[in-house]
């Protein structure tokens, strides 16, 4: 069955998630030396706690969890200021998309392909970073996780899509930028290709990616592939 549907993780695939601490420390000088730590300490608490959160069934929303993984970065980094932390979360309201995104998913939808947003956000997270990225016209579709109440990688939230385009997984390709994620989205039955930016290993999983890129430039012509 061909490709119908192209479907994006957000943060981290579409938008840029250390534009925050990266354009914080332009500003501020005490993050000159400090926000990369900054930045992968908040992502990497971000995500871990959308885990525990989902095995526990204690679910918030991905604001909160944020702002939480925020206040824990701050704090292993020693930093108290309020008014940096505001800024941070102000910022990642904003994230800058990578410069191959516009691009991209103009191809896709030249080439006549649905195209949407599967992401842990919420609606209003996501509502302003689609805006401030410029990206909105070549989306048919931002789901997100709250419509069912569960973080990735519960199947309910890949299950988003197939509701949401009436069609079957293998008319799916389905790329992000983490690779547990890429290779869930398989074990669902989407066709999957993992963005692997940071030239990280593979994840030992019982699923693997159909495909793995540097970047998402050649997201195009692997879904007219497949």
């Amino acid at each position: 069955m061909a490709v119908s549907v192209c479907v994006f993780d957000a943060y981290g695939t579409l938008f840029d998630v250390n534009a925050a601490a990266r354009e914080a420390a332009r500003e501020d000088a005490t993050l000159a030396e400090c926000w990369p730590r900054l930045a992968a300490d908040w992502r990497a608490k971000q995500l871990q706690y959308t885990w525990i959160r989902a095995l526990a069934g204690a679910h918030a929303d991905f604001w909160q969890v944020t702002t939480e993984a925020l206040d824990w970065a701050m704090e292993a980094s020693g930093l108290e200021d309020r008014d940096l932390r505001e800024r941070l979360l102000a910022l990642y309201r904003e994230l800058a998309a990578y410069p191959e995104v516009p691009a991209m998913l103009a191809a896709l939808k030249q080439a006549g392909m649905a195209t949407a947003i599967l992401s842990n956000g919420s609606p209003g997270m996501l509502e302003g970073a689609v805006k401030s990225a410029g990206i909105g016209d070549f989306l048919d579709d931002v789901l997100s996780v709250e419509a069912v109440g569960i973080f990735k990688p519960a199947p309910a939230v890949y299950a988003l899509v197939t509701q949401a385009f009436s069609c079957t997984p293998e008319a799916v390709l389905f790329v992000s930028s983490n690779g547990w994620d890429a290779a869930a989205a398989k074990g669902f039955g989407f066709r999957s290709a993992w963005a692997n930016r940071a030239g990280e290993p593979a994840d030992r999983l019982p699923w693997k990616p159909d495909r793995i890129l540097p970047d998402l430039r050649a997201v195009p012509e692997l879904a007219a592939e497949a």
